[in-house]
């Protein structure tokens, strides 16, 4: 069986909070070209000319979450030297809550990469394991008993570093707590994480824990006893440029694509993907709903150098330019974002507002005209309540729900907004519109709220009518006797 899925942008995140707990490390590059071979040994040799220090690991995966506006609390371990306060201090310039255990006989980890015309050189790692691991791992557990009460899922991101020594332990007071537990897996077998609610391997960590490279027959079939073994609710394998797929522990699935981008570096490209799989979990999307915006994510990334994070606009861009274009209504907050991404990309925005009962040819050529003004179309639909106030008790023949499906179906249709008002004047506030569309033989000035998109330097356009048609004479031929029985 496969998932029907839609495409979503964003809710508001300033309510949702997310736990980021597993590996830190410091991800350390150097730029440079390579213009001749050593003579003290065959290695070519790296001019640096820069230099750049960003958080990886687990400290990426906050990262991405942080620059989405999403509150994230990250713990880990690191050791007391100048590459831990170099790890916090961008941490914290990113709006990442740090609650971190610091031991003074540990090295932070770094990971260090030389590049030279967009291509990995070398790659050195300075790291040590630390004797007590299981103590560490108990002061981490601590820290994430002491941050559950306020999040909305937990992520724990296994780098196999010794900071999630016992992550059982972990997904037991997560899940004590109703907190779902998504995980980055690095370790085999994957019974270590049971109880999770997503487990999310690539295809390398899903070969190395189930023995081979399996037919897409045996690959599910085996996604979907892990499931069931080890209690996940689903099983979602990254597969690189070939996209992803998730599996239920009922043996659901669906597959989704990776954009066609330019791959110049794989580096933190799970780290993005789990980040913006957990917010859609917390902001109660369906999995595969969350899995999908995950791996369109996952895909942006890969086209920059080093460990990165995808803002909104560039997902939002993603959604919107590459996908397809949402299929259920925007609320203000989603609305606002759109309006902002379209705002920054210089394009013209149309509003019209109305009740769109019984969709006909003249407003198929209304809208159509409409969205031939600008760039994109919102159209603001009057909620069930107030038709019925405008129109009558009879009216709306058709629910908000059904009306904004089938005005979803027109192509010059962007946006669909419902409104309770007997007016849009709160959403022309929100949009400040550039043109505002009203059909009929109103005068500009009497459009209502026109002001409001006037004073912001807006216009206002009348559009002609086919003559004849119309909703109200539509809905009278309909209840006429003439129709009774047919």
């Amino acid at each position: 069986m496969c998932y029907h899925h839609r495409i979503m942008i964003f809710p508001s995140t300033q309510d949702m909070h997310v736990i980021v707990v597993g590996d830190l490390m410091l991800d350390r590059y150097w730029f440079g070209s390579i213009q001749r071979v050593s003579q003290e040994a065959p290695v070519p040799v790296i001019n640096v000319a820069r230099e750049k220090d960003s958080p990886g690991g687990a400290a990426n995966v906050a990262l991405n979450i942080a620059s989405l506006g999403v509150k994230c609390t990250l713990i880990g371990i690191v050791g007391s030297d100048e590459n831990a306060t170099k790890l916090k201090i961008a941490l914290r310039k990113a709006g990442v809550i740090s609650d971190l255990v610091v031991c003074e006989d540990y090295p932070t980890t770094v990971k260090l990469r030389a590049l030279s015309h967009n291509q990995q050189v070398l790659r050195a790692d300075f790291e040590a394991r630390h004797h007590d691991e299981e103590r560490l791992s108990r002061r981490v557990l601590e820290k994430v008993t002491q941050n559950l009460s306020t999040a909305n899922v937990l992520i724990i991101q296994d780098y196999d570093k010794g900071a999630i020594s016992s992550p059982g332990d972990i997904i037991s007071v997560a899940k004590d707590a109703g907190v779902p537990v998504v995980v980055d897996p690095k370790q085999n077998p994957f019974s270590r994480y049971s109880g999770a609610d997503i487990i999310k391997p690539n295809a390398y960590e899903f070969e190395m824990a189930t023995g081979g490279n399996l037919s897409d027959k045996d690959f599910l079939e085996t996604a979907k006893e892990i499931c069931f073994r080890n209690k996940f609710e689903f099983l979602a394998v990254t597969q690189g440029a070939k996209g992803s797929v998730i599996v239920s522990k009922n043996g659901e699935y669906q597959y989704f694509e990776a954009l066609p981008v330019d791959v110049f570096d794989v580096t933190g490209a799970g780290d993005t993907t789990v980040a913006i799989l957990a917010i859609g979990i917390a902001a109660g999307w369906e999995v595969p709903e969350a899995m999908e915006a995950a791996t369109i994510a996952g895909s942006l990334v890969v086209s920059k150098i080093g460990t990165a994070v995808v803002d909104e606009l560039e997902l939002a861009n993603a959604f919107f330019g590459k996908i397809g274009k949402r299929r259920s209504l925007f609320n203000k907050d989603s609305l606002k974002k759109v309006v902002e991404l379209s705002r920054k990309e210089g394009k013209k925005i149309v509003f019209t507002n109305g009740c769109f009962d019984i969709i006909h040819a003249g407003h198929v050529r209304y809208l159509e005209e409409a969205r031939a003004l600008g760039d994109l179309l919102i159209v603001a639909l009057n909620d069930d309540e107030s038709v019925a106030r405008l129109k009558g008790p009879e009216r709306p023949i058709n629910v908000l729900e059904h009306r904004a499906e089938v005005l979803f179906g027109l192509e010059a249709v962007d946006c669909v907004v419902g409104f309770s008002e007997d007016g849009p004047e709160d959403l022309l506030h929100l949009v400040r519109p550039d043109i505002l569309v009203k059909g009929g033989d109103y005068k500009p000035e009497d459009v209502v709220g026109a002001e409001i998109v006037m004073e912001a330097g807006g216009q206002v356009r009348i559009l002609a009518l086919i003559e004849g048609l119309s909703t109200s004479q539509i809905a009278k031929k309909l209840s006429s006797e003439s129709f009774e029985g047919k």
